[in-house]
């Protein structure tokens, strides 16, 4: 009977992670697990055919992704109900962050398969420890829509979510999506994860609008996947009345932006150090 350290491998599901870039990054549990498996589902097979022959594994690998018809799900279950044991992957990182294969996961459970994580790489995780930002509550969002109006609703719907935002982009819709999330959040603090662990590595915290401004002047940061973190709503500082920045910018016409603040504030009950705050960002973002 085979055996992957202390586990023996049949008759489970295993979802192992690999490698974001780095192929330094993946742990002995899963090359031992992947070794030993009778079987491999990847998302694509031809990418994780490279992983596998990098690190000689000839354990047969299947196709199992998103666009999967539900005779694939059935295949891959009648596998490990005949007593043989399965590895999950994807193309990169841990399986199900914003990747299939929660259906076969589930249906391991109905059936009383054990299901066991081998826990790596994952670009989610790198990025909120490198981020800078609050990491005691996040949000994970995942890829925004690739439609303008639909990226514009999506960001609306989780503007007042107080955990930091953790999303993942495309390079070519970088720019559209940094532009996007200062016009519904605010300039907030973000930092920007591209590349994660490859020869072009960058983690580069500023602003919404300064992310912006450093992706549209520097081509090789729209190259590569990206992960963007982003500070999470701040009732006092978020919260501005619309009333209260209308009034305060008419203000700002004709008196300095401190004493305007303090004007606008006393009419409003808003914070006069917020308002402040705010004519600085919308000066310097103008």
């Amino acid at each position: 009977m085979a055996r992957c350290g202390v586990l023996e491998v049949n008759a489970r599901l295993f979802i192992i992670a690999t490698p974001i870039g780095n192929l330094g990054d993946i742990t002995s549990r899963a090359l031992s697990t992947l070794r030993d498996v009778d079987l491999i589902a990847a998302e694509d097979t031809r990418h994780s055919a490279l992983l596998m022959r990098h690190f000689s594994i000839a354990t047969p690998l299947v196709s199992y992704h998103d666009h999967s018809k539900e005779a694939d799900l059935i295949q891959l279950l009648e596998h490990m109900r005949s007593g043989r044991s399965l590895a999950l992957v994807s193309d990169a990182g841990t399986p199900l962050v914003s990747d299939p294969g929660y259906r076969l996961v589930a249906a391991c459970h109905a059936e009383n398969i054990p299901v066991v994580p081998i826990p790596g790489a994952s670009a989610m995780t790198a990025a909120l420890s490198a981020s800078g930002l609050p990491t005691d509550r996040f949000h994970f969002e995942g890829f925004l829509p690739a439609k303008a109006g639909q990226r514009i609703a999506r960001i609306k719907a989780i503007q007042h979510l107080e955990s930091t935002l953790v999303l993942f982009e495309s390079p070519r819709r970088l720019p559209e999506s940094l532009l996007a999330l200062h016009e519904v959040l605010g300039n907030r603090e973000a930092t920007l994860c591209r590349e994660i662990t490859k020869a072009h590595e960058t983690i580069r915290r500023d602003s919404l609008h300064g992310l912006h401004g450093f992706v549209k002047a520097d081509a090789q940061q729209l190259k590569g996947e990206a992960v963007l973190v982003v500070r999470g709503f701040e009732p006092q500082r978020d919260a501005l009345k619309p009333e209260a920045m209308r009034l305060v910018e008419r203000l700002a016409q004709e008196l300095p932006p401190r004493r305007a603040a303090a004007v606008a504030a006393d009419f409003t009950d808003g914070s006069a150090k917020v308002l402040y705050q705010w004519l600085l960002e919308k000066k310097q973002d103008s």
